[in-house]
């Protein structure tokens, strides 16, 4: 017997143990064969990853049957999500934080293109897919990174309150009672909450502006003594280096102290946008924060500043953090920014490389939809929306800890499971770029 075929084996014997541990999650010993069958069918090669064709690569021979079960599991079953994860997460990280620490928390939205009105989510907003406003359903989540691999440990459908707000739609879907209307960051710090509470190893908060423009968002991190570098917009408001709101007015001889501070003609923030515009030459420096064939590299400039945002209505000023600017050479204004809360003594190049960190999930989103198929469940419902991905995240775990501690190149189809013969002419719904209508 040669080596590939005793590493193969070991995998194999790696996958099935890790197989036997998300079914206790499920719940329902009779959940636990379903569970293995989808989740193996989310890892053989294959253009579609919905129930009809995964049923058919599973069990040509038995079709429905393979689809009922595999149907039940996914959009009827009332197991755990939140427990899954649990378990994917801690497989994924152990093996994980054997090769480097976690360096990052990092939220993150994801869209999904969707005609109709009836799918549970369904509405005309702003698809990251599409670049556009478009018919779609979003998803927030959180995923922990290494300085190398990331994987999601927190994921819910964002509900428009078009849709929070319909009960038909809502009984229709299963939206359960406790989901309400949530903005994406309020639904992001529940997920961030919830990962401090059950001890997940901590790392620095990262988001893009759709977070990081929302001062709550930013006080949440805070009060949960975490550190970020979030992104924000060229019109936050800002004070300059070394200056902060006036304090509140001299008390008067009758009536309650004055608290809040002020604001005058004279005395006003500018945007970040302002601020950078203004810096001296020397304020700037190319850094590069990823080496390699595809190095990155751009200019940057960083100072410390107090946030404006409605101070006016605090007794004490925002806290100071870093503003972090970039602007690369050729272009006519600065292009990005960031709010930070890094210790004051963070150097330029470590708080550009951990800012510039986030964009490692668009590899996980690249792969979990490419090649996962996380966006190819077909049902309506609430229920089925997030067992599909919860099992696609269980997928994508096991090959984070593959390439984390035996194989650094592994992908979806690497796995030597056994492939069945598909019937003769079949045809899976949504091949060939056919979009279904919802």
């Amino acid at each position: 017997m040669n080596t590939p075929t005793l590493r193969v084996s070991a995998q194999q014997k790696r996958f099935a143990a890790y197989l036997d541990s998300l079914a206790q999650a499920a719940g329902h010993v009779d959940r636990a064969v379903p569970l293995k069958n989808y989740c193996k069918g989310l890892l053989l090669p294959g253009e579609r990853k919905s129930v009809e064709p995964m049923a058919a690569r599973l069990a040509p021979e038995n079709v429905r049957r393979m689809h009922q079960s595999l149907h039940h599991l996914v959009a009827d079953a009332p197991w755990s999500d939140e427990e899954m994860l649990q378990r994917v997460r801690g497989y994924a990280l152990a093996a994980m934080r054997k090769q480097e620490p976690v360096v990052a928390w990092i939220i993150d939205d994801t869209g999904f293109p969707k005609k109709g009105k009836e799918s549970v989510g369904v509405a005309r907003q702003y698809c990251g897919q599409l670049g556009k406003q478009e018919n779609c359903r979003v998803a927030v989540s959180l995923s922990v990174s290494t300085g190398t691999l990331s994987v999601p440990v927190a994921y819910q459908l964002y509900l428009p309150e078009n849709w929070a707000n319909d009960r038909t739609r809502r009984e229709k879907t299963g939206v359960p009672e406790e989901i309400q209307f949530q903005t994406k960051p309020r639904i992001a710090l529940d997920q961030i909450r919830q990962a401090v509470e059950q001890d997940v190893p901590r790392g620095v908060v990262l988001a893009d502006a759709a977070y990081g423009v929302d001062s709550q968002f930013r006080t949440g991190l805070r009060e949960l003594q975490l550190e970020y570098a979030v992104g924000v917009q060229s019109s936050v408001t800002v004070w300059e280096p070394g200056k902060q709101p006036l304090p509140a007015k001299p008390r008067k001889e009758t009536g309650r102290p004055p608290k809040l501070l002020r604001r005058d003609g004279n005395h006003q923030p500018v945007s970040a946008k302002q601020l950078a515009i203004a810096l001296p030459e020397t304020a700037w420096q190319d850094v590069t924060w990823r080496e390699g064939s595809k190095k990155l590299r751009s200019r940057f400039a960083m100072v410390r500043v107090r946030p404006a945002h409605r101070d006016y209505w605090r007794s004490e000023p925002h806290p100071e953090e870093w503003l972090l600017i970039e602007w690369p050479r050729g272009v006519d204004e600065p292009t990005r920014y960031w709010l930070s809360n890094l210790p004051t003594a963070t150097q330029r190049h470590d708080l550009v490389r951990i800012a510039k960190h986030r964009w490692i999930v668009e590899r996980d989103y690249e792969e979990l939809k490419q090649e996962l198929g996380l966006g190819h469940f077909e049902g309506r419902g609430w229920r089925g929306f997030h067992h599909h991905a919860t099992l696609c995240i269980a997928a994508y775990g096991f090959l984070i800890a593959e390439r984390s501690l035996f194989s650094p190149s592994v992908r979806v189809g690497d796995l030597k499971l056994p492939v069945p013969k598909l019937p003769p002419k079949f045809h899976p719904r949504g091949a060939s770029r056919t979009l279904r209508t919802a």
